[in-house]
């Protein structure tokens, strides 16, 4: 467990859009304040002292030698509209943090991971993660999206593969209705598992009631209550 909550500042090193999702992709390379954070935790950004600090999933794995830490963010409101001019490359930034215990460190050897939309940042962070320091827990990811980028959804197999992660993916108006039925056909084990989800609240309740209610166990769904903006 990393305990320690510490400033730090940052520069923009990476920075990607895609227009599709309308997302953008952003790393930054942080001096000796940041000390390191696990996958699934989040942090406090501050691109612009008159708008103050904005929270974000970090997106990345941890590699001191590099000293990298990512963010994926979607634009929404106010201050995400403009988030390609605040992550352009060579801004200065604030970091603070880590915070969350969306940490995957149930100790279950099968594991069921949903990312709704933008929800998908943790998992993405987590993929990279193990691609680094492999791990035993089968994995089975479902990306629940309405947009596709085929070059972020590239990177995201990359990424899978690396990590021996199994991916599924349904887009909207695109085959059947992501829900707990079709979950549960494409990974006949799911009993045996415990399901981590991140994504809208709404999705997340009928999600849970179909499984904990075919037998999954209540304490086994793991929802991220932090809404990234």
């Amino acid at each position: 467990h990393l305990g320690f909550r510490r400033q730090a500042t940052g520069t923009v090193v990476v920075g990607n859009y895609y227009p599709e999702l309308r997302v953008v992709e952003t790393e930054l390379e942080v001096d000796g304040g940041w000390r390191g954070h696990e996958a699934g935790q989040f942090a406090f950004v501050t691109t612009d002292w008159k708008e103050g600090a904005h929270p974000f999933t970090i997106a990345t794995a941890w590699d001191p030698a590099k000293r990298r830490i990512g963010f994926i963010a979607k634009e929404l409101g106010d201050h995400t509209s403009g988030l390609r001019g605040h992550f352009a490359p060579g801004r200065r930034v604030r970091v603070e943090g880590p915070y969350g215990r969306f940490a995957f460190d149930d100790g279950k050897a099968r594991q069921i991971w949903v990312g709704a939309g933008i929800g998908i940042t943790p998992f993405v962070a987590k993929m990279r993660e193990r691609a680094g320091r492999p791990e035993d827990t089968r994995v089975d990811l479902f990306h629940v999206t309405t947009d596709v980028s085929e070059v972020a959804l590239a990177k995201m197999r990359a990424d899978a593969q690396a990590a021996g992660v199994r991916l599924h993916l349904s887009v909207s108006g695109q085959g059947p209705r992501f829900d707990g039925a079709g979950l549960r056909e494409a990974a006949p084990d799911w009993k045996d598992a415990s399901v981590w989800y991140c994504g809208p609240n709404g999705l997340a309740a009928a999600l849970k009631r179909d499984l904990v209610g075919a037998g999954l166990h209540r304490d086994d769904f793991h929802q991220e209550l932090f809404q990234m903006r």
